[in-house]
């Protein structure tokens, strides 16, 4: 069995757009995607997909799921293998469910101080920053002002064995060791980071969860001095900091590459908030590490465009060939990927302070697309002149060709192979190991005949389903349990509730979680329904207000009618005939609310 969390981890990587794209052609309509659904035969979209909300729904056949859903129907492949293609393409790996041991559970509890101790030793480092002359006149020699460097967070630590023994006085805690500050070694301690420029590391929700620290300068210290210290240096792996999932400069760049729609990936700390500086402010940097799935995956959900930036060395091509290899996989139709190779003896930090940002960004626009970068280094290796080196390349192209999941440019680089080893596209399909046919796929579920009810508690659980946090404000105890669309609303609100501290609950969660329940066509139907209202959330509050107003009225007019017809037969107590009376102010008073609610509602 799959591990609730690892799915709910799944669900919240992966973007559903992202997931159908790759097999449907989807245009923007409004606030959600539409196509034609690969379900069934249609000449008018019907098929939508909601960015916002991880689901996808056709109004045409009733199809609905999430993405590990849309996986399992179009590619006909059972549910753990769906799980596995989809952690694939943002580079997780399924795991075996087991409990949590207690080393695990220890650290996942004190995940929040760990937190806390990083954003504890930034501000350290920022205060030690304005302390340091040497440090601010290097950052102002690479053309940083401090409204940059502030931007950034950036700051310094000293070049002193224990400097945060003044920040912390628990110094000998475990727990700085276990956040990569501190370094124990033969039951010493000392400092991770000395006499470096410090750039701390967020995470999406802009806490800091590692740092990158650079050394001032390249011939501060003697050459052996400076080959015992890199000249970037990175927090370890952490309960909190993994490499291979984070780029630096995210939070700060996101607004930036919605505006441009492009998403520039550099190699280094300094290329970022050089950048930046220079008004390039969609540049983020990989961390020491290779690019990875997961980074493209990221990069790709935010951007209309990615931009890979390398050294145009040796070293640099080598890189892009590895970017290149990684973002196979994970190609879409809609969103190019670019390589771009500076000049050599260049980075972007040196181009862009030479230059300028109008040269660098013509650079980037003008980029090679993936295609040619593939295709130009592949014939860089055969001679296509002779039958030997077509087939060479032929061979070469192949594995390339297949990891391509974008259906469209797969097809075009397909023809581009077919031209340039001088062979037929059919000829090249059977060859390079292609299907000649379309993709798998199989039809979706026979639909159910769904009409949906007409009653209050049903359009409370549309709200509902269109904003889970409502769950904290419905009176169960208001809705008829006699009804199926109640006893559905109730199941929900105990598991909204249930998930009420878990930041992470999304919709795409809660149709895995129902899926497999009696309530689930009642919950998908609401979930679509509430796609098609198109309210905000401000408008569903204020019509849950006005729907629990209506409910509270009608349970109070049912007692008032009981104290009536005892009231006509002579036998109510004097206590009775307050509490009637009670009941029929109180019923006035909410009725004079609903008409207060329901002119809020229509406004």
């Amino acid at each position: 069995m799959i591990p609730e969390s690892f799915k709910q981890d799944l669900l919240n990587r992966v973007d559903i757009v992202d997931v159908v794209s790759r097999y449907v052609q989807l245009k923007k309509g409004g606030a959600n995607f539409l196509g034609l659904c690969p379900f069934h035969n249609e000449k008018t979209p019907s098929f939508t997909v909601s960015p916002a909300k991880q689901f996808y729904h056709c109004f045409g056949c009733g199809a609905h799921g999430n993405a590990i859903g849309f996986v399992m129907s179009y590619s006909a492949l059972g549910y753990v293998d769906a799980v596995k293609e989809l952690s694939a393409s943002v580079g997780m790996q399924v795991p075996e469910a087991r409990p949590r041991s207690p080393e695990e559970a220890a650290r996942k509890e004190r995940e929040p101080d760990l937190y806390a101790m990083m954003e504890q030793a930034m501000d350290f480092y920022r205060a030690e920053l304005k302390k340091s002359p040497r440090a601010i006149e290097y950052l102002k020699g690479r053309g940083l002002t401090g409204e940059i460097a502030a931007r950034f967070r950036i700051g310094y630590a000293p070049d002193d064995w224990q400097a945060l023994k003044a920040a912390f006085p628990g110094y000998s805690e475990s727990s700085l060791v276990e956040c990569g500050l501190v370094v124990e070694s033969e039951g010493k301690r000392y400092d991770r980071f000395r006499d470096r420029v410090m750039f701390p590391i967020l995470n999406a929700r802009g806490a800091v969860i590692g740092f990158g620290g650079r050394v001032i300068g390249e011939s501060d210290k003697s050459d052996s001095a400076a080959q015992a210290s890199p000249k970037y240096l990175n927090s370890p792996e952490t309960p909190l900091f993994e490499k291979g999932r984070e780029v630096y400069g995210l939070v700060q760049a996101r607004d930036a590459v919605r505006t441009a729609g492009r998403a520039l990936v550099v190699e280094g700390y300094m290329d970022v908030v050089a950048l930046a500086q220079f008004g390039v402010g969609y540049a983020v940097a990989t961390l020491g590490t290779a690019t990875s799935p997961v980074h493209v995956s990221k990069l790709l959900r935010l951007a209309d465009e990615l931009v890979f930036c390398f050294d145009g060395d040796a070293a640099g091509r080598k890189a892009a060939w590895r970017a290149l290899e990684v973002s196979l996989p994970l190609t879409l139709d809609d969103k190019p990927i670019r390589f771009l190779l500076l000049p050599e003896g260049e980075d972007p930090d040196t181009y862009v302070r030479r230059h300028g940002r109008e040269s660098f960004e013509k650079l980037a626009r003008e980029s090679q697309l993936l295609s040619e970068f593939l295709l130009g280094e592949l014939r860089s290796e055969s001679d296509i002149r002779t039958a030997e080196g077509r087939s060479q390349f032929l061979m070469a192209a192949k594995p390339h060709i297949q990891k391509v999941s974008a259906p469209a440019l797969k097809l075009q680089l397909t023809k581009e192979v077919a031209r340039l080893a001088e062979v037929t596209q059919e000829e090249a399909e059977r060859i390079l190991g292609l299907p000649g046919g379309p993709a798998f796929r199989r039809p979706a579920p026979a639909r159910r005949d769904f009409r949906p009810p007409s009653s209050t508690e049903w359009k409370l659980l549309s709200r509902l389903a269109a904003y889970p946090p409502l769950a904290a404000e419905i009176d169960v105890d208001l809705v008829d349990l006699a009804l199926d669309e109640s006893r559905a609303l109730n199941d929900v609100i105990a598991y909204c509730r249930g998930n009420r501290d878990n930041r992470e609950m999304s919709h795409a969660m809660m149709i895995e979680q129902f899926k497999d329940t009696p309530h689930a066509e009642m919950l998908f139907q609401a979930q679509a329904f509430a796609l098609e209202l198109k309210e905000t959330e401000e408008q569903s509050r204020l019509y849950v207000r006005h729907a629990l107003c209506k409910l509270e009225i009608a349970r109070k007019n049912r007692e008032i009618k009981s104290f009536e017809e005892r009231l006509g037969k002579g036998m109510l107590s004097r206590e009775e005939r307050y509490e009637h009376l009670r009941l029929i102010s109180e019923v006035k008073s909410l009725e004079r609310q609903l008409q207060a609610d329901a002119r809020a509602v229509s406004q």
